[in-house]
């Protein structure tokens, strides 16, 4: 921009104060958080913010964007790439309410969903996520994983249809003709099926004994065997009855 950091955020702050103006609730998409100057900026601007918003009296949000994907989850990581270290430290030195703070990450190292994880348990009450995370490079946060995400650390769905998760998978399948990869976790086609033996053996005497919880109750879809060199007597006998509906 050929300016100095001050005159950055004056720039931006004065965008702001006319959306003010017009009668908009602002909400400012802080990009590349996880490689930016965390105390030396982060902090002072969302400072201004603050005092802008005070002034005011009109809410204003910060979405806290992993533009890359490279924040880490783990306690002790340095700043900027530790996602509770931007979380306390927007909540606590830039005494942002976390009903006005969200997060925005990218899945380039895998860290999606555990990020979004973190960010909310450090005090951001949102985080974005997309249909089967669906988005650019790598994708976004999956929707349907901050769902279960959401039941394991409240232990509730609070009224969620889990099982509609099944039914936008098959949706965009075949109204859109999206390739879901198989082994994605809750939406792929072999996320409860086992092609083992042993496992079809566990199925058959308690379905506890293979599947990771009750997918027909949760997800509308019963635990499957593929039939291979290694099902033996008990993958055919769970391969027949799930076929017929038998018990």
């Amino acid at each position: 921009l050929n300016m100095t950091r001050k005159q950055a955020m004056e720039m931006y702050l004065e965008t702001i104060r006319e959306a003010i103006e017009c009668g908009i609730k602002p909400r400012c998409h802080f990009e590349d958080i996880t490689r930016a100057d965390f105390y030396g900026f982060v902090v002072p601007f969302a400072h201004q913010l603050r005092k802008l918003m005070n002034d005011s009296g009109v809410p204003i949000k910060i979405r806290a964007c992993d533009t890359l994907g490279l924040g880490v989850p783990y306690v002790g990581v340095a700043l900027p790439r530790s996602v509770s270290g931007i979380m306390y430290g927007l909540t606590h030195y830039a005494e942002f309410p976390s009903e006005l703070l969200e997060w925005h990450g990218h899945n380039d190292f895998y860290k999606a969903v555990a990020n979004s994880s973190v960010a909310w348990l450090y005090g951001a009450s949102a985080v974005n996520c997309s249909l089967l995370g669906i988005g650019e490079r790598t994708g976004n946060c999956p929707l349907e994983a901050m769902v279960f995400e959401y039941a394991s650390l409240r232990g509730t769905t609070d009224g969620m249809e889990t099982a509609v998760i099944t039914e936008i998978a098959e949706y965009f399948q075949k109204e859109m003709d999206y390739n879901i990869p198989p082994m994605t976790p809750f939406v792929g086609s072999h996320f409860n099926m086992t092609q083992a033996g042993i496992h079809a053996d566990g199925l058959l005497k308690d379905i506890e004994i293979y599947t990771i919880f009750d997918t027909e109750k949760v997800l509308d879809r019963s635990a499957e065997v593929v039939i291979n060199s290694n099902s033996g007597l008990a993958g055919v006998a769970h391969w027949i009855n799930f076929q017929l509906g038998l018990k």
